[in-house]
């Protein structure tokens, strides 16, 4: 009994030795370490982003989430899940800009919102030289059509919808030509970068959108998983397994090419 309590005491002693023998630069580390991985969870709790890096295939791909409503130059009330443009834009910009990055995923699930903050994302992440796969989980709603078809590969999980509708407005709008015809600029705008980023044609999307027979008391059409991808607007059916073996095919065939 004595021996084994001295044992003890020597294992508690060498612990204390080794807790005393770390150099300042360790305890730097050590302060670093902690600070990155705070600072991940931070950007999971408070916009959806982090990276992943677990992977077998030893790729860093950067995780995008876009939920609820796309918010733009005006502030949503506080109880609305939001995605702001402004903290989207500067993310985009640094993963294009970082040597890390090798590809972006981006998770969708959102009920459309602002148009112009929701296009100057979608055009943000067409232009991204890093592969791009993105994921409709839920919905892909409104402007979410555009941020679907935006990244270089599309999925769309069975269940998931999206709602294809014109343009709508909040607030006074003057009844006269001029606000028919920007209307119908915004829409064409919409129309055109969707068309340009999958395999629908401009007048069937258009079609689509103005559809009286799909929507009670509304225009435009919902179409749920498969009716997606028969329609052209998004590439296949799958989940975040499919997703996410599709980022690293890409990122695969993007350094062979650099090779």
């Amino acid at each position: 009994m004595e021996e084994d309590q001295d044992q003890t005491h020597q294992k508690d002693d060498n612990s204390r030795e080794d807790k005393e023998r770390k150099t300042p630069k360790d305890e730097e580390n050590e302060k670093v370490i902690k600070e990155n991985e705070n600072l991940k969870d931070q950007k999971i709790s408070e916009y959806g982003q982090t990276v992943l890096e677990n992977g077998n295939n030893e790729h860093k791909i950067h995780l995008l989430s876009v939920i609820g409503e796309i918010e733009g130059h005006e502030v949503l009330p506080q109880h609305n899940k939001t995605t702001k443009y402004e903290h989207v834009l500067p993310q985009l910009a640094a993963i294009e800009d970082s040597t890390d990055i090798d590809g972006l995923l981006i998770l969708i699930n959102t009920v459309g919102g602002d148009v112009e903050a929701g296009l100057a994302i979608a055009e943000m992440i067409a232009s991204l030289s890093k592969p791009t796969v993105s994921l409709v989980l839920g919905g892909s709603h409104s402007i979410g059509v555009p941020l679907a078809t935006s990244a270089d590969y599309s999925f769309i999980v069975p269940t998931g919808t999206m709602i294809i509708h014109p343009v709508r407005m909040n607030g006074t709008v003057i009844g006269v030509t001029q606000t028919f015809e920007y209307f119908e600029k915004i829409q064409d705008r919409i129309i055109r970068f969707v068309v340009s980023h999958s395999k629908i044609e401009y007048e069937h999307f258009r079609g689509l959108m103005l559809d009286t027979k799909q929507l009670a008391k509304d225009v435009g059409s919902i179409l749920v998983g498969a009716e997606a991808v028969e329609k052209g607007i998004i590439d296949e059916v799958g989940g975040i397994k499919e997703a996410l073996n599709k980022i690293n095919e890409l990122i695969d065939a993007k350094k062979a090419e650099s090779s």
